[in-house]
């Protein structure tokens, strides 16, 4: 049987063995190196592939194309972005692994030894997947699913429609961006040099996910000081940040963590803690759908700090809180045409779209409010950010599928 889109998987399993990772601690746009490398080398596949304008913006550094329209009359422009970047996962030396016709029941080993499984039992998802060909890790590393199937889905729906000229479609943009997994990738997105007038980022996971709600979003970062001296003549002297950070994190409601809240429940998310006697470094990520719940949240930590500095003494804790991205609902409700576009795209492809509110953030949150509507399209991952990471080759192509049909479906919308 002809392969529809037979360079798909062959670009999608040479993007990932490229290694994008991102890093918070980095001041530069891009955050790393190997992402500007990577763009550039995408740059000049979008040449060969034959879309125009073909750019790399010097300021926020997304590469942007141009797919000109073939229509004799005017629709909206639609715009497609994706994310080049990875997780704080390893993501040197990526060996993806091939399952063909997978029967949704046996447990994948991913090394050569089985220390790291697929097993059904822990990832019931397994089950949906009988019949089809998986992509997975080799067991040490992510495997960049988030979001190098975006972007290999939206250059193949363009290299597509430039293949078959006889397919109408309006102007189409794309933009492909660093850094989102650190949350700053759309910080100085510039909407108005885009030039579209709607857009979909394609960075969901399974088939049939349609986002529109997000979680609205901080970042903190805790430093504690404290006083080292000898344990031998500490007392009523020594200071220990680790036991102060101790404190911190049993001052916050301990049910309310990822692991113990789902659906439109918030969360605060200890992330990493490095620290000695001397000093200590927390990062948390903060949640809730809400804005309102979200400022609570930020009090509360806020409560927590002065009562620790009044009790250890002042500037003892310092925090850095910062808000990363809003609820794209309060901007997507206005703008619900786009995302009815989506919907009707799934469901003439016999896709059940899946619209639950979504338990993070896109880059879309963030441009939606730059103010260009920017619902989230499913790209197919699975598990993502770590070890445990696959997508099925025909969940890739359906995102394909979908993106063309909503293309093909704005030549409705003359202006």
């Amino acid at each position: 049987m002809a392969i529809k889109y037979e360079k798909l998987i062959p670009r999608f399993l040479g993007y990932v063995k490229q290694n994008t990772r991102s890093d918070e601690n980095s001041t530069t746009i891009p955050s790393t190196e190997r992402q500007t490398v990577f763009l550039n080398k995408l740059a000049e596949e979008l040449k060969t592939v034959g879309l125009n304008d073909v750019k790399i913006n010097p300021v926020n550094s997304y590469l942007t194309a141009e797919l000109p329209s073939n229509l004799d009359y005017d629709v909206p422009v639609l715009g497609l972005i994706s994310h080049i970047d990875t997780a704080d996962f390893n993501s040197e030396d990526i060996k993806p692994k091939i399952v063909e016709n997978y029967d949704g029941k046996s447990i994948l080993k991913l090394d050569d030894e089985g220390k790291y499984t697929l097993d059904p039992k822990v990832f019931p998802s397994l089950n949906n997947y009988a019949g089809q060909t998986l992509i997975t890790t080799s067991g040490d590393t992510l495997l960049g699913s988030d979001d190098k199937s975006g972007v290999s889905e939206i250059v193949t729906a363009m290299e597509y429609l430039i293949d078959h000229p006889e397919i109408k479609h309006g102007k189409v943009k794309i933009g492909l961006g660093p850094d989102e997994e650190i949350g700053t990738g759309a910080d100085k997105f510039d909407v108005r040099d885009f030039g579209a007038d709607f857009a979909y980022t394609v960075d969901g996971g399974p088939v049939g996910q349609l986002e529109y709600e997000t979680f609205s979003a901080a970042g903190l970062k805790v430093h504690i000081t404290g006083k080292d001296v000898h344990p031998g003549s500490a007392k009523g002297i020594m200071i220990n940040s680790m036991s102060i950070a101790n404190d911190f994190q049993n001052a916050l409601p301990s049910d309310e963590v990822p692991e113990k809240t789902d659906g439109r429940e918030g969360f605060f998310h200890l992330v990493s803690i490095n620290g000695t006697v001397d000093s200590t470094y927390l990062s948390y990520i903060i949640r809730d759908f809400d804005r309102t719940g979200l400022e609570d949240r930020k009090n509360k930590i806020k409560v927590i700090v002065a009562d620790l500095n009044k009790k250890y003494g002042e500037d003892t804790v310092k925090i850095d809180m910062k808000d990363q991205y809003y609820n794209m609902i309060d901007i997507i409700k206005e703008h619900m045409d786009v995302v009815r576009i989506a919907e009707r795209a799934m469901k003439n492809l016999n896709i059940e779209p899946d619209e639950a509110a979504v338990r993070g953030g896109t880059d879309g949150s963030k441009i939606s409010f730059m103010g260009l509507p920017t619902p989230n399209l499913f790209a197919g991952g699975e598990n993502m950010h770590g070890r445990f990471e696959y997508v099925a080759e025909e969940s890739m192509e359906k995102a394909v599928d979908v993106v063309l049909e909503i293309i093909k479906l704005n030549n409705d919308n003359k202006k």
